[in-house]
């Protein structure tokens, strides 16, 4: 639930989606995981790269500027897009892989503790700074949501 007067979705909004979205995904991996599912949680770890890889860039290309141009804490930002690159490289390396080898649910769960760790920083630091911050969080929508469009039409 929001805590801004609009019944239109702004960017902290749409972060805080993005994050139900993909805690959800690693919860249906543990699931198909636990089954033994090797389609399934190969299926489901392509959604989450899919998913990670297009809020990253969602925050990469614009939340992460915006804030840097309203936010006297580049610490917070600097360390956010380096937990960003770690998780690109576990991305890459799981999108390589095809569930069968030793390392992959490893992988997968190493990707989770990172993700977790950096979606905890972004809610409880970042987005409540943005929120009280000058900017137009629904212009930023709107950017991030044209951002993604476009990121899923890359994708297919």
């Amino acid at each position: 639930m929001s805590t801004h007067k609009s019944d239109r979705p702004d960017a902290i909004d749409l972060l805080l989606d993005d994050h139900k979205r993909i805690k959800k995904l690693f919860k249906e991996f543990d699931k198909a995981a636990k089954k033994d599912d090797r389609i399934g949680k190969v299926e489901i770890a392509l959604q989450l790269c899919e998913e990670l890889t297009a809020h990253a860039a969602v925050e990469e290309d614009l939340f992460y500027p915006a804030m840097r141009a309203v936010f006297a804490d580049e610490h917070l930002l600097n360390e956010a897009e380096v937990e960003h690159d770690s998780a690109h490289e576990l991305i890459a390396q799981i999108l390589t892989m095809n569930g069968h080898e030793a390392l992959y649910d490893a992988k997968v769960a190493v990707l989770r503790e990172h993700i977790e760790r950096h979606v905890a920083e972004e809610e409880n630091q970042i987005l409540p700074k943005a929120r009280k911050s000058k900017l137009d969080l629904h212009k930023l929508a709107t950017a991030m949501q044209e951002r993604r469009l476009e990121m899923t039409v890359e994708l297919v």
